[in-house]
C-alpha cells in the first residue's frame, strides 16, 4: 500500500503516466538517500517511513518506531504534552520550525522540522525533515549569556567597522561616557570623546597599530558627553576573518579615574617616600602627577612653619619668581588665598581672582600668570596642626569638579603624611644627634662635627684645644633640690658655654654634668685664657627653686696634636686632666700631662683587681669601737671598716678604692659583701658569747634604690640568727633626700623591721630638719670633721654641742666620731655625749685583736633603757 501511495506521489510530482511506467519506490528511494532525517505518517499520525537518517539522530532502528505514533518521537514546544495530535501537527506545519526530539533512551535534543501535507488516493500524510540544532541552540545561549555580561559590565564596550564607524556599544559605554549608538553614527570614537587635554596622536596611533595587524592598549585622558575628565585604560583588539581581512574592531575602555590617582600618588608618592626623597622632591613629584591625571590645573605646595611664616615648597608649573615673592609671607585673613587658608585652618575657594577682596594685597602675584581662579585646602597633621597649604588653580573662571575633589582629598593624605615624615625625621634626628635635655650635640654628634674640624686643622699644621667641663658637686644639687632644679642648673650652664664660646667653636654635652668642646686652631695660653673665661661663666649664680646656686667646674685641656690626634683619645685625655682638677679643690682647670695618663691606667688596673678580690673574698672587715656610759667603759658598739690589702699593691686604703667603686658600679655589690660579713661575724660572736650589742654598717644610696633590700637583710637576719636590734645602717644625708619613691619605701620597711637607721657624716650636707624629724632616724653620726676643730675653733665648738642637743631633742642618739685627743675627750665627755669614737680609744681591729681588746680594757656593753625614745616614722 506505501509503495503505492509513493508510486502515486512520484506520478504526481512528475506528472500523469501509465502506472506500469512509474518509477516504483522512486520517492521511497529519494527519502532513504536524504542526509537529512525524514519520515512520514499517516492520516491516524503513525509513522510509516523513517529513513537512515532518521535512525541516527532518534538513535533507534526503524522497525522499533513504524506505526507508532509520532508525538512520541516529536513534539513542539508550544504545545503542552497533553495536546491532541492534530494541534501538535498545525504548530509545526511549514518550514524551519523548533522543535523537540524525543529519543526512546529518554535524550532529548533541539531540532528544526520543515513538515507538509499530501493527499494520496483521498489519503492524508504528512512528511517531515528534520536536522539538529542543539549545537546551534547552544551556541545562541551562549551568544545570548554573552550579550547579557557585555550588556551588564561596567566597561564601555564598542564595535566598529574598518573603517572606525561604530555599529555597537553596550550599556556600559552610555552608562559611562552618556552616549547612545545612534549619536555615534558616521564619527570615529577618538574624535568624538577627544577634548582639550586628550593625547592628540591617539588617532594615529590607532591607525598604526590596525595597520601592523596588532592590537592597542593605553592610557588616555577622554571626556563624556557631560565634558567631565576621565582617565580611560583603552584595550583597541582588531577581529579579522579566516582569510585575514579585517572585519572590524572591539575596543574595551575602561574607568580608572580613581585606580590612576591612586596608582599613580600613592604608589609613587610612597616609593619617593622610602627611597629618602627629600620633601621638596616628594611634593614636587605630587604637584607634577595631579597636573597630568587633571591637565587644566596648575598645582603649588606651601608649608607654613612655626611662625606662620609661608615657604613655597613645590610648584612646577609656576616660574621661580612667584615662589620668591611667596616666601617669608606670613598668614593672615588678608594674606591672599594660601594664606587665608592656613590661618583660618579651612578651604577656602575664590572663583575670581581678579575681584574677590581676599586677593587685593595678592594677586598681582597670580593675575599676571594667566590664573583667574584658586581652590586652596589647609594640610593639617594628625593632631590638627596646619603644617601648610594646597592649591589649585585655575586659568578660567570656576571651581572644582568631582574629579578635583577627589584628587584633593588623596593629595591631602600624601601631602600631611611627607610633612609629618620630615618632622618626625627632624625629631628622629634631633633626638639621634643632639641632647634632649640642653639642646648642644650629643656625643655622637659631637664627635663627628670635633673629627671633622681637627681634620680641617691638621691641613693648615694647626693646633686645637679640648676641653671637658664637669660640675664640682652637682650630686649634692640633684639630692637637695631634686632632679628638676639638676635639670635647670644643666640647661643654665649649657647655655652660657654656648654663648660664651660660639664662633667656630664645638660644644657638646658628653653625659650627666660634663661637657665637651673643641676649639679650632687654638693654642696652649690660648685655651688656658678661654678655660679661665668658662670658669667664670659657670660660677655665675643661677636660681634653683627658692634657692641661689653658685655652680663652680673643673675643666682638662688636651692640646691637638701633642696630647693625641683624634678626638676619643683627646677627650680621654682631657677627662683625665679635669680629674686632677676636681682632685685639686675643683673650680679650676688643668692641662693633660703623661703623668695622669698613667693614674689612668693605674685607676683601671685598681678597677680589676677590685673585682678580683670582690669575687676571691679578698678583702677584709675591721671594727671600731663605739664607747660611753657615764664611767666611759661601756660598749655602745662597734662599726664595721672595709680594708684591702692587695698581695702584690699592698695595703690600699678605702680613700682610694671606693671613689673606683662608685664609678665602675661596684660599689652596690661592695655594700652587699660587708653586710653578708658582718652578719656572719656576729653570728659568730653570739654563738661564742662575745657580748657585743649591734654592730653598724655603711650601706651607699645606690643599695636602697634597690626595692629588695629590706627583704635582703631581712634574709640575711633570718640566716644567722640575729636579732633586728643587733644591725645599725648607716645611710648618707643624699639617701634621705633621695626623692626616689624605693628609697623611701626601703627606710619604712627597714623601720619596720626592728633595724635601725644612723645618719653618718650629719652637719657636712643640705639636709634640713623637716627631713630628719620626719623619717625614722635612731642615730645622728656627728661628722669628725667638728671634732677635729674643737681644740682650736668656738664655732667648732658650738655647732658641736647645737648637734647634740638638736639629737636629745628629737630623741637621737648622738655619736662623736673621730676623736684622736684627750682635749676632745674631755669637751665631749663634759657636753654629756652618749657615744664616743676614734683612734682615741682603738684602731680599727680585726675580730680577734678586738676581742683581746674588749678583754684587756674590761668594757661591759652598753644596755639601752626599753622607754628609750626613737625617732617617728
Amino acid at each position: 500500500m506505501l509503495r503505492r501511495t509513493l508510486t502515486s506521489l512520484t506520478s504526481l510530482r512528475d506528472g500523469p503516466v501509465a502506472p506500469a511506467e512509474a518509477p516504483q519506490g522512486s520517492l521511497w528511494q529519494v527519502l532513504e538517500q536524504s542526509v537529512d532525517a525524514a519520515f512520514v505518517i499517516d492520516g491516524r499520525h503513525r509513522i510509516v517511513l523513517f529513513n537512515p537518517a532518521a535512525e541516527a539522530l532518534w538513535r533507534c532502528r526503524r522497525e522499533d518506531v513504524h506505526g507508532t505514533p509520532f508525538m512520541r518521537l516529536l513534539s513542539s514546544p508550544q504545545v503542552d504534552a497533553s495536546a491532541a495530535p492534530e494541534a501538535t501537527l498545525a504548530q509545526l506545519m511549514g518550514s524551519h520550525r523548533d522543535a523537540v526530539i524525543r529519543r526512546p533512551d529518554g535524550s532529548e535534543g533541539a531540532c528544526s522540522v520543515s513538515m507538509s501535507k499530501m493527499v494520496v488516493d483521498q489519503q492524508v500524510f504528512h512528511t517531515a525533515f528534520v536536522r539538529d540544532t542543539s549545537d546551534q541552540q547552544r551556541q545562541l545561549e551562549r551568544l545570548r549569556q554573552l550579550s547579557i555580561v557585555v550588556d551588564k559590565s561596567d566597561n564601555a564596550i564598542f564595535v566598529s567597522s574598518p573603517e572606525r564607524e561604530v555599529v555597537y556599544v553596550n550599556s556600559g559605554f552610555t552608562r559611562m561616557l552618556g552616549y547612545r549608538l545612534e549619536e555615534l553614527r558616521g564619527i570615529k570614537p577618538a574624535e568624538l570623546l577627544s577634548g582639550p587635554h586628550t593625547d592628540g596622536t591617539l588617532d594615529e596611533r590607532i591607525g598604526r597599530a590596525m595597520a601592523d595587524g596588532e592590537g592597542l592598549q593605553t592610557e588616555v585622558l577622554l571626556y563624556t558627553k557631560a565634558g567631565r575628565p576621565l582617565w580611560l585604560s583603552a584595550a583597541i583588539n582588531p577581529v579579522h576573518d579566516e582569510d585575514g581581512s579585517l572585519l572590524g574592531l572591539v575596543s574595551v575602555l575602561s574607568d580608572i579615574t580613581q585606580t590612576k590617582m591612586h596608582q599613580v600618588l600613592h604608589n609613587k608618592v610612597l616609593d619617593a617616600l622610602v627611597h629618602e626623597w627629600s620633601v621638596a622632591d616628594v611634593m614636587t613629584l605630587i604637584c607634577r602627577e595631579v597636573e597630568h591625571i587633571a591637565p587644566e590645573l596648575v598645582v603649588s605646595i606651601i608649608t607654613v612653619d612655626n611662625e606662620g611664616l609661608m615657604h613655597a615648597l613645590a610648584s612646577p608649573s609656576l616660574p621661580e619668581a612667584w615662589a620668591r615673592k611667596i616666601d617669608g609671607m606670613s598668614i593672615g585673613p588678608r594674606a591672599g588665598i594660601c594664606g587665608a587658608a592656613a590661618w583660618r585652618g579651612r578651604t577656602v575657594l575664590v572663583k575670581d581672582i581678579a575681584s574677590d577682596p581676599l586677593c587685593a594685597n595678592t594677586r598681582h602675584l597670580t593675575t599676571p600668570l594667566g590664573l583667574r581662579a584658586c581652590w586652596t585646602h589647609p594640610i593639617k597633621s594628625s593632631s590638627g596642626r596646619v603644617l601648610g597649604t594646597l592649591s589649585f588653580y585655575y586659568r578660567e573662571n570656576r571651581g572644582p569638579d568631582e574629579l578635583h575633589e577627589r584628587l584633593a582629598d588623596t593629595c591631602l593624605h600624601l601631602c600631611s603624611l611627607t610633612l609629618e615624615r620630615e618632622q618626625t625625621n627632624e625629631r628622629v634626628h634631633q633626638l639621634a644627634f643632639y641632647d634632649t635635655l640642653t639642646g648642644l650635640p650629643n656625643r655622637i654628634m659631637f664627635s663627628a662635627k670635633a673629627e671633622q674640624a681637627l681634620a680641617n686643622v691638621a691641613q693648615a699644621n694647626g693646633t686645637a684645644a679640648v676641653l671637658f667641663i664637669d660640675l664640682d658637686r652637682f650630686k649634692r644639687v640633684n639630692d637637695a633640690q631634686g632632679h628638676s632644679a639638676g635639670d635647670g642648673l644643666l640647661r643654665d650652664i649649657a647655655a652660657r658655654l654656648s654663648e660664651e664660646l660660639g664662633g667656630v667653636s664645638i660644644v657638646g654635652r658628653q653625659a650627666g654634668d660634663e661637657f665637651v668642646a673643641v676649639l679650632p686652631n687654638c693654642s696652649a695660653e690660648q685655651a688656658g685664657s678661654v678655660a679661665e673665661r668658662l670658669l667664670g661663666a659657670v660660677a655665675a649664680p643661677t636660681a634653683a627653686g627658692l634657692m641661689t646656686l653658685h655652680p663652680s667646674a673643673s675643666i682638662g685641656v688636651a692640646m691637638f696634636p701633642d696630647d693625641g690626634r683624634d678626638i676619643d683619645l683627646l677627650v680621654r685625655h682631657a677627662d683625665m686632666a679635669m680629674y686632677r682638677a676636681k682632685s685639686d679643690g675643683g673650680g679650676g682647670f688643668r692641662f693633660f700631662s703623661v703623668d695622669m695618663n698613667r693614674l689612668a691606667q693605674e685607676r683601671v688596673s685598681l678597677e680589676t683587681a677590685l673585682r678580683e678580690a670582690l669575687r676571691l673574698d679578698q678583702l677584709q672587715l675591721q671594727y671600731q669601737p663605739q664607747v660611753g656610759g657615764s664611767d666611759g667603759h661601756q660598749l655602745y658598739g662597734v662599726e664595721a671598716l672595709l680594708r684591702w690589702h692587695h698581695p702584690d699593691l699592698g695595703v690600699i686604703p678605702p680613700s682610694r678604692f671606693v671613689p673606683v667603686a662608685e664609678e665602675c658600679g661596684l660599689i652596690a655589690d661592695l655594700s652587699l659583701w660587708v653586710l653578708r660579713q658582718a652578719c656572719v661575724q656576729m653570728a659568730d660572736w653570739r654563738r661564742r658569747g662575745v657580748d657585743i650589742p649591734r654592730v653598724s654598717i655603711n650601706v651607699s644610696a645606690i643599695n636602697f634604690r634597690d626595692p629588695q633590700l629590706s627583704l635582703q637583710i631581712s634574709d640575711l637576719l633570718d640566716e644567722h640568727g640575729l636579732e633586728p636590734q643587733h644591725l645599725t645602717l648607716e645611710i648618707t644625708e643624699s639617701v634621705m633626700l633621695d626623692p626616689d619613691p624605693d628609697v623611701l619605701e626601703n627606710i619604712e620597711a627597714i623601720y619596720v623591721l626592728g633595724v635601725r637607721l644612723s645618719l653618718d657624716d650629719f652637719g657636712t650636707g643640705y639636709s634640713s630638719l623637716s627631713h630628719l624629724h620626719r623619717l625614722p632616724i635612731s642615730e645622728l653620726k656627728l661628722d669628725q670633721s667638728f671634732v677635729r676643730d674643737i681644740d682650736t675653733s668656738a664655732i667648732a665648738r658650738t655647732l658641736t654641742t647645737s648637734v647634740l642637743r638638736i639629737g636629745e631633742s628629737l630623741g637621737m642618739k648622738v655619736v662623736a666620731e673621730g676623736v684622736e685627743t684627750e682635749s676632745q675627750h674631755r669637751f665631749l665627755t663634759e657636753q654629756r655625749f652618749p657615744v664616743l669614737q676614734g683612734y682615741l680609744f682603738s684602731p680599727p681591729l680585726p675580730p680577734a685583736p678586738l676581742e683581746q681588746w674588749l678583754q684587756a680594757h674590761h668594757y661591759t656593753a652598753a644596755r639601752e633603757s626599753a622607754g628609750e625614745p626613737v625617732a617617728a616614722a
